[in-house]
């Protein structure tokens, strides 16, 4: 059921993983194309945000910045999920892999360098914020609006 809580949990962690494409993007490779990074983790911020704190928002603004915090690291986790998803798909087009199992494992090596590549402060800082924030204007609503 839709909620007011679950409507600004939505938007703002929308903002956040669109805010965090954009930090992302200088510490890309040179010549490594953006194609829909700033979509997918705004995509991915709206689903974290709706599901997780705003559909528990009402219980307490400490559990709020619990959920807050657990949707920025969704944000972080689906979004490094997502991109070693889809450039291991790629690779596995091009026939570099041998097998389903070498591509699964080359899947997560590429998902831990993007993870070693997005862990820098401003980034971190960022999400903890964000999420500290996010989740008391979660909790915020939905007592203001329940």
């Amino acid at each position: 059921m839709p909620t007011a809580a679950k409507l600004v949990a939505a938007i703002f962690f929308g903002f956040l993983g669109w805010f965090c494409g954009d930090l992302v993007v200088p510490l890309l490779p040179e010549g490594m194309s953006t194609g829909m990074l700033n979509e997918t983790l705004a995509v991915i911020g709206v689903i974290a945000g709706n599901s997780m704190s705003g559909k528990r928002a009402g219980e307490g603004v400490r559990a709020g910045f619990g959920y807050g915090l657990t949707s920025a690291a969704l944000i972080a986790f689906w979004g490094v999920f997502v991109f070693a998803g889809h450039r291991m798909l790629k690779m596995s087009l091009d026939k570099r892999f041998s097998g389903p199992i070498d591509a699964l494992q080359n899947m997560v090596e590429i998902g831990l360098g993007y993870a070693q590549m997005i862990a820098v402060p401003s980034i971190l800082f960022t999400l903890v914020i964000g999420g500290l924030f996010g989740g008391w204007v979660t909790e915020w609503v939905a007592r203001r609006w329940s």
